[in-house]
């Protein structure tokens, strides 16, 4: 009996032993002091210039984090464009247009038309461009304009190439 006593307050020291050890353990990274070789610290004027040459594809040229080139006239630039009865505005390639307020007809100079990506289908010459739709308009040559009879301006969201004719 006494053995048995002796063998299983050792076991319970030991597991004590063991299981304090563990908890005293401090958790990776957290003996760290910030400013050291395992910790840097970095400034946001580093971390700008980081970011700048990833998005430039690492190309390693210096760039300046405080004044950062304003982006251009690109392809996925949305502008809004007023248009006028009697004019007509003319696509480029891949445009998208959303008629935002007014009538407007589709208007294209071959027999296909344009596709309104929200409802699916085509839309072809004199048809009713309806508002807030996404038109695509795969080639040159297609376009909108003002339906006949309205004496007030469309209002039209454009992103990428167009003409005003």
């Amino acid at each position: 009996m006494k053995k048995l006593k002796f063998a299983t307050t050792i076991t319970l020291f030991a597991l004590t032993i063991i299981i304090a050890s563990i908890l005293n353990t401090p958790a990776a990274g957290a003996g760290t002091t910030p400013g050291t070789t395992d910790d840097p610290v970095v400034t946001k004027s580093y971390v700008d210039q980081q970011i700048q040459q990833a998005l430039n594809g690492g190309g390693g040229g210096t760039t300046n984090p405080t004044n950062p080139t304003q982006p251009s006239q690109g392809a996925d630039e949305v502008k809004n464009v007023a248009l006028k009865p009697g004019k007509i505005l003319i696509a480029d390639a891949g445009t998208e247009f959303i008629v935002r307020s007014g009538n407007a007809v589709i208007y294209t100079e071959v027999a296909s038309g344009v596709a309104d990506l929200t409802d699916g289908k085509d839309l072809l010459n004199g048809e009713t461009a309806p508002k807030n739709h996404l038109l695509s308009f795969p080639r040159e040559g297609r376009g909108i304009q003002v339906k006949e009879g309205q004496t007030s301006n469309l209002i039209v969201m454009v992103r990428g190439g167009y003409t005003i004719k």
